[in-house]
Formats: C-alpha cells, sequence, structure tokens
C-alpha cells in the first residue's frame, strides 16, 4: 500500500541511512582498497568488517609469501631435494589449481618457474647468458612435483613453487568471501588492480574499474562497469627493461626462460579473481595463440597487443 503525505512510520519501519566506508593499506607488495556499502551496518561496524578482510589478505600474504622464511612456500622451497613437507587443505587446494593451470596452458603455467628469476635482473637492464638460463631450466618442471598423500616433495635440490601467479587473485576472493559471511552485498576489494566485486553499488549502479594504458601509466585504457565478478590484469609494464628496442617483461616463457612479447596487456572479467587473473596471464603465455586461447575461454576481455592494437570481446 502506498504511503501518503499523512502517514507516519516508526522508527522500526524508517530505512536505515545509506553507510559508506572505504580502507586502504599496503600488502603483498602494493596497495589495496576495501569499500562497503549498506544499509544494515553503522560505519563502525563496516570498519571492523573491512579490518577482517585487510588480515585476512595478511594471512594469506605470510602463509604463501616466498619472501617469509617461515612461509609454507619457503619451507618446501627450502627442502628441495631433501624431504617432503606436509601441507594443510588450503595448499592443497592451490596446488589443485596449479596442476589445473599447468593442463590447460599446455604446460605454459608452471609454479616451478620462479627459479627463472635468479637470471633476471630487471633493475640492471641486463639479459642473462644462455648459460644461466640453461643451468635453470632443468629445475623448472612442474611434472616432478611429488605429491603423496599430504605431502610435497622438490625432488631437484634448487627447485622451487611459487604461488605468485595466482596468489594476489586468491586473496581478493578470500577477501570477498568474509564481506559475503558479514552479510555484505555491496562493495569490492582491490589488491593493486586485481579486483573482485561482491555486489553493485547500493543505487544498484555499478562500480567503474579503470584499466591502466600499457604505455601510458597515467592514463585508463578503458573504464569498465561491474556489478559483481572480478576483473583482473597482466602486462609486460609491471616490471620491464628495454635493450636495443626490445622490451622484456617479468612474465617468462617456463620452456624457454625468455621474456613473453606478444601482447602489453591482457585483462579479463570472470566470477572469481583468481579464474581471471590466471586467465589474464595464461594468455600473455600463450603468445600468439593468446587470442585463441581467450576465445576458448568464454569470459570477456580487453587485450593490447604488441603493436597497440585492441582486441575485445
Amino acid at each position: 500500500m502506498p504511503v501518503s503525505s499523512r502517514t507516519v512510520l516508526t522508527p522500526s519501519q524508517q530505512p536505515a541511512p545509506h553507510e559508506a566506508v572505504g580502507v586502504k593499506f599496503a600488502a603483498m607488495a602494493g596497495t589495496g582498497e576495501i569499500r562497503l556499502e549498506s544499509h544494515h551496518h553503522s560505519p563502525e561496524q563496516l570498519k571492523g568488517i573491512a579490518e577482517q578482510c585487510v588480515l585476512e589478505v595478511k594471512r594469506i600474504e605470510k602463509k604463501y609469501s616466498r619472501y617469509d622464511p617461515s612461509s609454507i612456500v619457503s619451507r618446501i622451497n627450502a627442502a628441495s631435494g631433501q624431504e617432503s613437507v606436509g601441507v594443510d587443505a588450503e595448499t592443497q587446494t592451490l596446488l589443485d589449481y596449479a596442476q589445473t593451470l599447468f593442463e590447460s596452458s599446455s604446460g605454459l603455467f608452471d609454479i616451478t618457474s620462479g627459479v627463472l628469476r635468479r637470471a633476471w635482473h630487471f633493475d640492471q637492464k641486463i639479459s642473462p647468458s644462455p648459460g644461466e638460463l640453461e643451468a635453470l631450466l632443468p629445475l623448472v618442471s612442474w611434472r616432478r612435483v611429488e605429491r603423496l598423500g599430504e605431502s610435497v616433495y622438490l625432488p631437484l635440490k634448487g627447485m622451487e613453487i611459487d604461488f605468485g601467479g595466482f596468489g594476489k587473485e586468491y586473496a581478493a576472493d578470500r577477501a570477498a568471501l568474509v564481506l559475503q559471511q558479514a552479510g555484505i552485498e555491496h562493495g569490492f576489494v582491490n589488491l593493486s588492480g586485481d579486483i573482485r566485486v561482491v555486489g553493485p553499488k547500493f543505487s544498484g549502479e555499478p562500480y567503474r574499474m579503470g584499466i591502466q594504458h600499457p604505455r601510458e601509466p597515467s592514463q585508463h585504457l578503458a573504464s569498465i562497469p561491474i556489478h559483481q565478478g572480478a576483473l583482473a590484469t597482466s602486462g609486460d609494464y609491471e616490471r620491464f627493461f628495454e635493450l636495443e628496442g626490445t622490451r622484456f617483461c617479468h612474465i617468462l616463457n617456463p620452456k624457454t626462460g625468455h621474456p613473453v612479447q606478444a601482447w602489453q596487456s591482457v585483462s579479463v572479467l570472470a566470477p572469481l579473481a583468481i579464474v581471471a587473473g590466471s586467465c589474464s596471464t595464461c594468455a600473455m603465455l600463450q603468445e600468439e595463440a593468446g587470442l585463441d586461447y581467450l576465445n576458448a575461454s568464454g569470459f570477456s576481455y580487453l587485450a593490447v597487443d604488441s603493436k597497440g592494437q585492441i582486441h575485445k570481446k
């Protein structure tokens, strides 16, 4: 029944005021932002929920960072060629996902390829010698990783695993789960451009997320409206150097040890950040076959090839 101009609503019938909270923080070698909107939570409650999200992101960072000697990844790597290391259910799930990515990318997404960074020093702008790469390539082999029950063993001394290829996106999804469990229906988590949206603005309008131009850092290539889901970008502009007119980026082909060069950037929209991020990285790794890979994925994308031409779906 419509409310007349003379009708007075009781306090229980009055709609709660619209509250919005934004929190920024440092994590995973970058910046994070959580933005929440609600009619059912006070600003103090929203800040508390955002803080829980930050704690979840930092939990994942500590647990899986290769820079933390106490992390499970560091312990597995330190035991390479010596002994197996027990892992919990969460880590087993991530290893299962790594297996899926390896198979779906024809071996191009390989979480043992991080050892190649020992040969590539992007701050020094020097290409490694063939001998340096030849010494490291035998250590790159997901197929060699032995998973026995609840343990992992890297059989060659010097082998490593690294969840850096999807760890940040996984953290964004886990933080979004914290929001959903707290009853938040409007907001997003942004970890250095890897974004997970749990729901649109309270007005129903989508959040608009900018995609950085791969050659003009101060400009956006596009502004993408997102009601729900995730957006992630992989590119050749995060860590790189140029030598004699060639750009060498940090995304390395595990079979050759050399940087990929076919794409400036690839952005993907998917239901989960970990899916969007791994799909965009796989497309970069596929190089000339990247467009076919993106089309076969079924996800929307915006990609810029090495000549600056834009491809989208």
